[in-house]
C-alpha cells in the first residue's frame, strides 16, 4: 500500500479533478438542531460535536430559554438532569436521521460535579447520552478518554486530608463514538478516501483510547470550545475528502473550520444567536480551493512525517497561505 505523500503525488489529477465535482462550501443554520429540516435524509457521513454540558451550571441559562424556565431556576427543577438530556435527545435523534448507513457521530461530553441543596454528586453525562443514543439505534463504539493535562497545583475537592469525604476531581472527558447500523458500503479504490488516508504513527497514537491534548482558551461566557485537534483527528479519522460532516451544537465553529480546511464540507447548526458575530469572524463561507487542500495535506505529512504532533496547529481561524505553514 502506497504512504499517503506518494499516492496522492501519483494520483494528484484523478484527485483534484474528483474533489472538484464535490460541494465543499461550508454552511452554518441558526436555528435548533433538534429539527435539521436542511438536511435529507442519510445525506451526512460523519457529526462531531460538543453540546452543552448538563449540570455544568455556565450552561444552565441556555437550557432555561430553550426549555422556557424561569431564569434561574433550573437547578431547582424537579430532575433538571432529565429534562437537559431529554432536551439533548431530540438533537441525537436527528442525527440518526440525517447520517448515512454506517455513519458516525462522535460526542465530546464531560461529567459534571455540583452540589444542589447541600447534596455534591457527579451527574454521569456520557453515561446518559450513551443510554438515548443506543435506544435510538446507534452502536456504541470504544470511546475515547480525553485527559486535559492542567497546570492546577491543587486537583482536589473536600476538606483536608482525612477519609471518607474526599472527592476524585474531574480532570478527564469522553469523546462517545457510535455507529449507525453496519459498517459504511465504500467505493472500491476509491482516490478520494486513499488520498485520505492515515500514517501508522497517526493511526497508533490517534486510535488509542487515551489522548492528552491541551483544552482550548474560553472565548465566549456560553461556550467551552474544544481545542483544533480534536475535531482534526475525528475528521480525517471516520470521513474521506469531499464527504460532509456536521456539528449541531456548532459553537465557535471550530468542526466547521476544521472540515473546510481538510476538503470536506462543513455544516452547523447554532441556536445561540449572540455566537453569530464569533461564528462570521472565524469562518470562510466559500468552497477551499482542491489544490490548496491537497497542498495543505501535503504540508502536514512532509512537516509531521505522519507523525500526531499537533498537525492541527497548521490551520488558523483563517486560512493561511502554505508557505507559512512550519
Amino acid at each position: 500500500m502506497e504512504g499517503p505523500t506518494q499516492y496522492i503525488e501519483e494520483h494528484l489529477e484523478k484527485i483534484l479533478s474528483d474533489l472538484r465535482k464535490e460541494d465543499l462550501k461550508p454552511d452554518v443554520f441558526y436555528n435548533s438542531s433538534q429539527l435539521m429540516e436542511q438536511l435529507t435524509d442519510a445525506s451526512i457521513h460523519l457529526v462531531v460535536t460538543s453540546p452543552p454540558y448538563p449540570m455544568i451550571e455556565m450552561w444552565d441559562a441556555l437550557f432555561e430559554r430553550e426549555l422556557g424556565i424561569v431564569s434561574g431556576t433550573f437547578a431547582s427543577q424537579r430532575d433538571p438532569f432529565a429534562l437537559a438530556h431529554d432536551y439533548l435527545s431530540k438533537t441525537w435523534a436527528e442525527c440518526f436521521r440525517v447520517l448515512d448507513k454506517g455513519g458516525i457521530l462522535c460526542i465530546n461530553i464531560g461529567d459534571a460535579t455540583r452540589t444542589i441543596d447541600g447534596n455534591f454528586r457527579c451527574y454521569s453525562n456520557h453515561t446518559r447520552i450513551a443510554e438515548i443514543c443506543e435506544r435510538l439505534g446507534f452502536q456504541s463504539l470504544v470511546p475515547i478518554l480525553w485527559k486535559k493535562p492542567t497546570n492546577k497545583p491543587n486537583a482536589f475537592l473536600g476538606s483536608g486530608f482525612f477519609p471518607p469525604n474526599a472527592y476524585v476531581t474531574l480532570d478527564c472527558e469522553y469523546i462517545l463514538i457510535f455507529r449507525k447500523g453496519r459498517k459504511r458500503a465504500l467505493i472500491p479504490q476509491d482516490p478520494l478516501r486513499y488520498a485520505s488516508q492515515f500514517s501508522k504513527r497517526e493511526r497508533d497514537a490517534w486510535f488509542s483510547q487515551i489522548w492528552e491534548i491541551r483544552g482550548a482558551v474560553q472565548n465566549h461566557q456560553e461556550t467551552a470550545r474544544f481545542p483544533d485537534e480534536i475535531p482534526y483527528r475525528l475528521i480525517r479519522m471516520f470521513s474521506c475528502l469531499g464527504e460532509k460532516v456536521l456539528d449541531p451544537f456548532v459553537g465557535t465553529g471550530t468542526t466547521v473550520r476544521m472540515a473546510r480546511a481538510l476538503g470536506r464540507k462543513g455544516i452547523g447548526y447554532e441556536v445561540n444567536q449572540s455566537l453569530r458575530a464569533i461564528i462570521d469572524r472565524s469562518l470562510a463561507f466559500t468552497a477551499p480551493d482542491p489544490s490548496d487542500v491537497l497542498s495543505r495535506i501535503l504540508s502536514i505529512y512532509n512537516r509531521t512525517d505522519g507523525s500526531d504532533s499537533d498537525a492541527s496547529a497548521t490551520v488558523s481561524s483563517r486560512e493561511r497561505p502554505l508557505q507559512t505553514f512550519v
